[in-house]
């Protein structure tokens, strides 16, 4: 009889300052196979819920991106950066002070539903067979047509001293620091985000999800047992 193709999921809480690439190159190497990717990137200062798929489930990628998403993050009034998060260096704006918290929920709501979205410059949309993010640490500007998505809840769950805690629940190529970007615009002090966790893709949670070096550890277990 002949054995099935191997095929697995992972659900993996991306740890900081990890490349979703990182995660996935980790996983190979413990797999011991090549045919291993993600569903949707995680920037390296984001943290939560990345899908790694291994063999035959890799099948399963575009599927799994086009799921919708659930956030939840800070955004910090008064500055922002070029990246729109701590990425690049913060750049004061405004004073943030006289902004309450019935001016904050009044701009989440004008970006709520269906929006246009301008992605930011450091992203890895490709323009012209470009990746942007590489024309934007060369300096070159990059035109950014804005796009279409649906944000379709954005709550408010603590404001205070200028900080914004939020739960977002968006579709597939919403950038949550373009909405920070847009938020600050609207309040008209600048914003940027200081922190972010996805928690859902589908209906698969955070909540399932291992931390990379147990994961590792359970691969290689799993291997020395075979």
């Amino acid at each position: 009889m002949q054995e099935q193709p191997y095929g697995e999921v992972f659900l993996i809480n991306k740890p900081l300052e990890w490349t979703s690439f990182d995660v996935v190159k980790k996983v190979r190497n413990a797999l011991k196979i090549k045919k291993v990717g993600h569903a949707g990137t995680l920037d390296p200062l984001a943290t939560g819920l990345l899908i790694v798929c291994a063999g035959k489930m890799t099948k399963q990628i575009e599927g799994f991106m086009g799921q919708e998403k659930e956030y939840t993050g800070t955004f910090v009034l008064g500055s922002t950066t070029e990246s729109f998060d701590l990425e690049k260096p913060v750049i004061p704006v405004a004073d943030p002070a006289h902004i309450t918290l019935e001016e904050v929920k009044s701009a989440a709501k004008q970006l709520t539903g269906d929006i246009l979205q301008v992605p930011p410059m450091h992203s890895a949309i490709k323009v012209d067979g470009k990746r942007v993010y590489e024309s934007a640490r060369k300096g070159i500007d990059v035109k950014m047509e804005p796009r279409s998505v649906q944000v379709r809840e954005f709550e408010i769950t603590r404001f205070e001293a200028g900080e914004i805690d939020f739960r977002i629940s968006c579709s597939k190529g919403t950038y949550i620091r373009s909405l920070a970007r847009d938020l600050g615009e609207i309040l008209e002090v600048g914003a940027y985000m200081s922190a972010l966790c996805r928690t859902r893709i589908g209906d698969f949670k955070l909540s399932d999800a291992k931390e990379l070096p147990l994961l590792i550890e359970e691969i290689k277990s799993r291997q020395i047992a075979e």
